[in-house]
Parts: structure tokens; sequence; C-alpha cells
């Protein structure tokens, strides 16, 4: 796609209002919350129009999970349920791969491609972009603005492991177009990146060992992965933590050997294919960042204001290149602040502080506002409570108890300072979290309102009501 919506005859000394660098989830929603200002505006977007979500990230490896929850679920319900009899296999990788590419074409399209002929005020080129005076330059083509917004992302980062150059390692992109299964798989990262492939690889027949340096999801409540790391286990993916990466070298079947050290001994762990998810790096590259004045961290992400604002003025940043929050939905509320700042002064600020969070495991993983030692770190007196799902009576007529919800309060006021779910269904129930935390409601008053019976997000109440009740002495709806 090349120069959509921005006419042949547009002459190139057009001033924009403003000049979004990235064709991504920020990029787009910042170009359309513009646009629908009356602003003229110019994306320039280099590679597949869409960004990491759509294209390599959330939809594709949300859409091979739920393929391969069913494999699992079917083969669980004998355990689970008496009287039942089922089994499922993978019959077909290379046709579930077909039909994930399918998806992700038909959303591009939609969601991406298909818009911009609706906003006669938006055009779009593809190219190379770099910050010059007054505006930026795309392959020799100029795009003069006052505002320019850079939205450019991030793609897989490598880890500095001796020996790596040499061994054909995947990223996580590539990882999720494999059209064949290894037989077995080293996931390097215990992120949420390595979390939920690590699964879905061990859920659709391959032999999966999961190594990462400290615990498992380290920004999670510690009561949270350790019960995670059980699950998995149970699954039989082999968990390695607490280690330092030594070296890595290509074995003599093609394959990948992994020397870590443990405890100051040395282990080496040989699988078929090597996945490395241990983290993000920002396209920054041949920016112009330097020249523009555009101040980076270390990581090279961009440091931004609480208004979206680089050093650089008038120039903006927002999504995955600022290295902040990392998440699709961060990324278009972060591009829109920006966006509305550059055009109307900068007004508005960003605010993560009820941002829900989900790691996409089963069981999944769902988290907003601040952990025991956020808040403990933040000066609170706090008061916890943990409820495990044996307690929830939703979990107990599925058969599947996994998991827990702990939540954080000020001791003092009583008010929710933070709620963390390990359940099935987590993460349709943290949005309950994240609207309690924003309206400053107190542990009481999620104890005292109504939730709908056999629910999981019941147990947020029953959560709330552990602060001080045994819920076991409780009937079924009682308090």
């Amino acid at each position: 796609m090349s120069d959509c919506c921005n006419p042949v005859g547009r002459p190139q000394d057009k001033k924009y209002d403003l000049v979004v660098v990235g064709g991504g989830s920020a990029g787009f929603s910042a170009a359309i919350t513009a646009a629908e200002q009356g602003a003229e505006v110019a994306v320039i977007g280099a590679g597949t129009i869409g960004g990491t979500c759509v294209n390599v990230g959330c939809v594709p490896s949300k859409a091979l999970i739920r393929v391969v929850e069913s494999i699992h679920h079917a083969n669980a319900a004998p355990m689970r349920f008496q009287g039942v009899e089922a089994r499922a296999r993978m019959a077909d990788w290379g046709q579930v791969i077909a039909e994930k590419a399918t998806l992700v074409s038909n959303l591009r399209q939609a969601k991406y491609a298909d818009l911009l002929p609706l906003y006669d005020n938006v055009a779009y080129h593809e190219g190379r972009a770099r910050i010059v005076e007054n505006g930026v330059e795309a392959d020799g083509k100029r795009f003069t603005a006052d505002k320019i917004l850079i939205a450019t992302g991030t793609r897989p980062a490598l880890p500095a492991i001796p020996g790596l150059p040499d061994v054909d390692a995947l990223d996580s992109t590539a990882a999720l177009d494999l059209t064949e299964l290894p037989q077995s798989m080293i996931v390097l990262g215990g992120g949420y990146v390595g979390v939920e492939l690590a699964q879905m690889f061990s859920r659709a027949g391959v032999n999966v060992t999961l190594v990462f340096r400290s615990r498992l999801l380290p920004a999670a409540e510690p009561e949270i992965g350790a019960a995670l790391t059980d699950y998995l286990s149970s699954e039989g993916i082999s968990i390695v933590g607490n280690l330092a990466y030594q070296s890595v070298r290509k074995t003599a079947e093609g394959g990948a050997a992994l020397t870590i050290l443990r405890n100051g001994v040395a282990e080496t762990i040989v699988a078929e294919r090597l996945l490395l998810a241990t983290g993000r790096a920002p396209n920054v590259e041949d920016l112009g960042l330097i020249e523009a004045g555009v101040k980076q961290a270390p990581s090279g992400t961009i440091i931004v204001d609480d208004h979206m604002r680089t050093s650089a003025h008038g120039v903006y940043a927002a999504g995955d290149v600022t290295g902040r929050d990392q998440f699709v939905y961060m990324a278009a509320y972060g591009a829109k602040i920006a966006a509305k700042n550059a055009l109307n002064g900068d007004s508005l600020r960003y605010d993560n502080s009820v941002m829900p969070a989900v790691v996409f495991s089963d069981p999944q993983v769902a988290s907003v506002g601040l952990t025991e030692a956020q808040a403990i770190a933040a000066g609170y007196a706090t008061r916890t409570s943990i409820l495990p799902l044996e307690n929830v009576p939703r979990a107990l007529a599925a058969r599947d108890t996994r998991g827990l919800i702990k939540l954080v309060a000020d001791d003092r006021t009583r008010k929710l300072l933070g709620a963390h779910i390990l359940a099935p269904e987590g993460a349709d129930s943290i949005q309950t979290a994240a609207m309690a935390l924003r309206c400053g409601l107190t542990i009481d008053d999620l104890a005292e309102t109504i939730f709908p019976y056999l629910t999981t997000v019941e147990g947020l109440k029953l959560a709330a009501q552990t602060f001080d009740r045994d819920v076991k002495r409780l009937s079924c709806c009682a308090g």
C-alpha cells in the first residue's frame, strides 16, 4: 500500500496540522482522533500496516491460545467430570496457522486499510520517516507540520547471550508463523509473552522448557506467580528459574543447547528450537531523534512526560516506543492524549493508575492498581485478603478451582488499592475491580455490592468479605 488517500496531485509543500510517524494501533488512534477534530493529518508507516497487535502480537497469539485451550479442556474433562468421555489432539497445525493468517488479514483490512478512505483529511504514505526541520521527510517527500507524533512501536529484543547469533532462534513473530511443530522447545523469558507461548506450544504437543532469570511473572503478586508455576508444571512444562544464561550453541542436529548457571552449577538444556521472549526493543533507528533533540532512555525508548511531550518542542510520542505500559489499549489511549494535546494545548495527562493488565495463560492472570509491595513502597499501611478459588461457587461448579484472588487495601481508610486475580475467567472479571478503583470504593463497598451468583466476578465480593469474615461460614449468596 502506498500513498493511500494521498492523491498524486497533492502539492508536497502542503502544511499539515499533525504528522504521525507509525501506522500501528497508536498511530491510527492519533490520526483518527485528530481527523475527527477537523485536522489535516499525514500518517507515515513503514512495514505492514496495523503494527504489532493485529499482525504479530495480540490477535494471532490469542487466536492460537484459544485453539489449544479447546484441546486441553477436552482432555481435562474426564478428570473433572464423572461420566464424561472426551479426547482431542492437534491434527494439522499448518491448517491452524492458515486460519490464523486469514483472521489477521481480515482484521488488518477492516480495522486499518479500509478506515483510511473514510477520512478525507488523512493522508497515508509508506516510507522510512526522519524528523527534519519543520516536519518529517520520507523517501524524499517532505511533510511539513509544526506538530509531530512518533508511534513507531517495538520489535522483539535479542538477549546478550554468547553464541546466540549462531543459533536459528525464534522470536515471538516467527514462532507464531511456524507451520510445523517442533518436538521440543526452550522458551526464554518468564514474562507474559514467555508464559503465554510456552503454555500454547505445550498444549499443542511440544515438549517445552520455560527458563527465566528470576521468578515467573516477576511484576505479579508472588502468590500468583508461585501458583501459576505449579499449574504449568502440572501440565508437563519444565520450569527452570533463578538462573543466569551462560551460553548457547547449535547442536549437531541443528537444534539449540542452552547452558545456564543455577546455584553456581552449570546445566545444559537441549531442544529442537529456541524461542526468545525476553523483551522488546524500540523502533527508533534513523528517525533523526538526536538531531531533533528528542531524549531517549538507555534502552532507546523515547522519554515523554505525562502530557506525552518529548524533550523537543512540538514532538510527541505514544505507544510502545515510549516503553510505557506495553498494551495495545494503552498505546491507543496515550496516542489519543498526545493528539489532543498537540492540537489543543497540553491540558490532558496520561493516567495509568487504573490500568487493567491481563496475561492470557490458563488460568488467566489479571490485575489492576497496586500490588502489596507497591502499596507499602508508596507509604500505605496495607491490609490484604487472599481468597483461594475453592471458595468461589463458580469454580466449584466448573470443577476447576485453580487460582486465587488477592485484594490490597488501605488499612486506615479501607479504600481498595489493588486487585489481582488468577482464575480461568479472570480477564473478564478485572474490569469490575478497575471501576471500583476508579470510583474510589472501599472493601466494604465491594463486600456490600450485589453480584450475580455462580460467576467468577463474585469472587471479588467474597475476597472483600474475607478481610473481616470467614466466607466458609456463609451460605450461598449470604452477606
